[in-house]
């Protein structure tokens, strides 16, 4: 039977996640986490929340979400997850949860389904071969889990790699290469530094050329509420960014992103702005950094020589309704 989510299936969602979820990769949740990831969240609609029992049982759990505010939000719905115990994770499950949701998003006047890193609803998941250092949020379907074999079988099609990638803090230090560079920019006029609002401007001008709806929103309130973000700037005219610097409660160094306005390429300024970044985050105290970017990305260069590391590979994937 397949129902939408009611309060007397949580705890039967909870141990199928742990037990099911949290092999494919996924960090392990509790009833707190579990609201605050998913039934709490603001985009949550039980009409997505599919819940799958067998003999008083869950068996299966599949969520998505809409929002018109959301990037793509007038053409696309998002898929969250579809998680099955070991028996009845095959096919024909995939397809019977997939399918409801999927009608689900049609009727709503959406015309695409997305696995997406803009969904709203961030699933943690650990990294391996570490004393569980998390991720905040999977950019896609595991390219090494069932459900993506499965996601091409109901008839989406891969439109990127995103490479996750890794990085122990503790022996992080700028080589003298960063330094020189850096010296070499400050002559031309150009500096690498946090931002103070008191002097640089221009920040939204900058994340509007750099077109990421994301990073605007996130890095303008950072800029706002003083909480700390590298610039890159000429004469105080700030052109390009990298943070915010953020050592979470596991001791991550969060960060959104880092980019330069194409005007301003060519002189070195992502290279220093990532190089900083990682230092400030080790002063704030974090121990590792992670993050996601394109396997065609040229800054996935800049990270594997500040001596990061690819640890896992994601899929983005969508399907015309």
């Amino acid at each position: 039977m397949i129902d939408t989510y009611k309060e007397q299936y949580l705890e039967g969602i909870l141990t199928l996640w742990n037990q099911s979820a949290v092999k494919t990769g996924y960090k392990k949740m509790d009833t707190r986490s579990l609201r605050q990831i998913i039934l709490d969240n603001p985009y949550f609609d039980p009409k997505l929340a599919l819940v799958e029992t067998e003999d008083g049982k869950v068996t299966g759990f599949a969520c998505g979400c809409m929002g018109e505010d959301l990037p793509l939000g007038k053409t696309s719905g998002y898929i969250t997850c579809v998680i099955l115990d070991e028996e009845h994770e095959d096919a024909v499950h995939y397809q019977l949860l997939l399918s409801r949701i999927e009608e689900t998003f049609a009727g709503a006047g959406k015309t695409q389904s997305e696995v997406l890193f803009f969904n709203p609803m961030k699933l943690p998941w650990y990294i391996k071969g570490t004393n569980r250092h998390e991720h905040n949020n999977a950019p896609g379907v595991f390219k090494s889990s069932r459900f993506y074999k499965e996601l091409f079988h109901n008839g989406y099609t891969e439109r990127t790699t995103e490479h996750a990638m890794y990085l122990n803090l503790e022996q992080f230090h700028i080589p003298d290469t960063i330094i020189e560079k850096e010296k070499r920019i400050q002559a031309d006029g150009y500096e690498v530094t946090l931002f103070d609002k008191t002097i640089h401007y221009q920040v939204k001008e900058m994340l509007d050329t750099l077109n990421n709806p994301l990073w605007e929103e996130e890095i303008i309130k950072c800029t706002k509420e003083n909480i700390p973000v590298l610039v890159a700037a000429r004469n105080n005219k700030v052109i390009g960014f990298a943070g915010p610097v953020i050592k979470q409660e596991n001791h991550r160094g969060y960060f959104t992103g880092i980019g330069v306005i194409k005007e301003e390429e060519g002189h070195g300024l992502g290279t220093i702005l990532f190089y900083k970044l990682c230092e400030e985050e080790k002063k704030a105290g974090a121990s590792y950094m992670s993050l996601f970017t394109g396997a065609d990305n040229k800054a996935g260069k800049i990270y594997e020589q500040a001596g990061f590391k690819v640890v896992e590979k994601f899929a983005v994937m969508r399907k015309f309704l």
